[in-house]
């Protein structure tokens, strides 16, 4: 349950979306144009620090609520949500993980967005298979030196940290045990290589990155040991897959509510289309599944805020919204017609944001083995 101030955190949210997102957003997505503008703003409305508590930021709030900020954010527009995801699961990181200093260095520029963060874990040829990753850093005196590559980095230009998942320890077995998170700044030796071309999520950068004997202090292994930084990543996908989860809800209201809106407005046959059958079924069917998206997503984020452990909660809610979000993108579109492939409709910029959520943050294939594997070690759903 939220409370009347994050209530009024939410509606702050979904008023300046309203406001200040959806007149621009066709013509800077078309344009695939980066949103400066309503970067700062969202700056100003303190969104880069609501996961971020005291002594570093000033409002944070709870996960649920940070949830649904994250869905009135891609309600908007999701490369907005987009441009936020990996600045807090860092946050999240630095706060369950990182040394104090660490802490002091970084959190309090975090949360005025003075400082954004990104992570790095997916490689050219490792895609899910995060433990056969080739980028590594070898230990070099006070040193570590970095040599890899990492892709599909979004935020990649204008995050200045970057939580990078890699091997300090290629023998060790199991092959966990070896790795770690650096905290990475921009600096010689790393080169952003290119930027991929993307069937949406546009505006917002996504990248290769290469490490070529790029120097960094010992000091930069996130909490201070290195070796724990599988388990610290998989922690902080868990606020991952909630978070897109959320973005997949956000992209689904949109479509649902374009949808709503123009079958009352066009009509056929002497009356609105929502009256005719296999139109109110679609939307009712919709509105179904979106409200219990939304559940799913806000049951797995008050797992998350009792301290309990919640990757298969997050991978529920990751799995069920995000193909959620690609079946009511599609309604949304049938619902249009021929309207529904045009580019001076939203619909057909819902249809193409929405394969993310299905393929991001671990791909829903690896959610299903995730939810399998858990169900199996707690015996079930009880």
């Amino acid at each position: 349950m939220l409370s009347t101030e994050e209530r009024a955190v939410v509606s702050t949210v979904r008023e300046w979306v309203d406001r200040e997102v959806k007149p621009v957003v066709a013509d800077l997505e078309h344009a695939d144009t980066y949103p400066e503008k309503l970067i700062e703003q969202m700056k100003e409305l303190g969104i880069y620090g609501l996961a971020i508590p005291e002594p570093w930021g000033e409002a944070p709030v709870s996960m649920p609520c940070y949830a649904l900020v994250t869905a009135e954010l891609a309600r908007g527009w999701m490369s907005l949500a987009g441009a936020m995801g990996g600045h807090t699961v860092v946050a999240k990181l630095l706060q369950s993980f990182g040394t104090r200093e660490q802490q002091d260095r970084y959190l309090p520029r975090m949360a005025t967005g003075e400082l954004r963060a990104t992570m790095a874990l997916t490689e050219p040829g490792g895609g899910s298979d995060l433990q056969a990753m080739t980028t590594h850093a070898a230990r070099v005196g006070d040193e570590y030196v970095i040599n890899g590559a990492k892709t599909w980095i979004s935020n990649a230009r204008r995050s200045g940290l970057i939580a990078l998942l890699c091997k300090t320890d290629p023998e060790a077995e199991p092959k966990h045990k070896g790795v770690s998170v650096l905290l990475v700044e921009h600096g010689p030796g790393l080169t952003v290589s290119r930027d991929l071309k993307k069937l949406g999520y546009k505006g917002v950068e996504t990248c290769e990155l290469v490490f070529d004997d790029m120097h960094v202090p010992a000091s930069a292994v996130l909490g201070g040991e290195p070796g724990r930084g599988f388990a610290q990543m998989m922690k902080g996908l868990e606020t991952g897959r909630i978070q897109v989860a959320a973005r997949a809800l956000g992209v689904g209201q949109a479509a649902f509510d374009d949808a709503l809106r123009y079958s009352q407005e066009r009509e056929s046959f002497g009356k609105p289309i929502w009256q005719h059958q296999s139109i109110g079924n679609y939307l009712a069917e919709m509105a179904t599944k979106l409200t219990a998206a939304r559940q799913l997503i806000l049951f797995a984020a008050e797992k998350f805020d009792a301290g309990e452990r919640c990757d298969m909660e997050a991978g529920m809610a990751k799995l069920f919204t995000s193909e959620i979000a690609m079946e009511v993108a599609l309604n949304a579109v049938r619902i249009h017609g021929g309207y529904g492939y045009s580019t001076e409709f939203d619909v057909e910029r819902y249809f193409r944001d929405a394969p993310l959520m299905i393929v991001g943050e671990g791909t829903n294939e690896i959610q299903r083995n995730v939810i399998a594997a858990q169900l199996v070690k707690r015996g079930g759903l009880a």
